[in-house]
């Protein structure tokens, strides 16, 4: 069997399978029970420092 041939059945069945199953199982790790918490304190970065600015940080050079 060619390489071609080979990688073209590949990826027209297993490969693909993989890939619908990866993004399932990110779906439910994304949905997944617990995580609410973790989603809210990310989404809400932005607005930490609001009302004033961030502190500054000396950096060591």
């Amino acid at each position: 069997m060619e390489t071609y041939s080979f990688l073209r059945e590949f990826a027209d069945s297993w490969m693909l399978l993989f890939l619908f199953l990866f993004f399932i199982g990110v779906i439910f790790w994304v949905f997944r029970p617990n995580s609410t918490k973790h989603y809210e304190q990310t989404a809400n970065i932005p607005f930490d420092y609001e009302d004033k600015p961030a502190p500054r940080v000396e950096r060591e050079t």
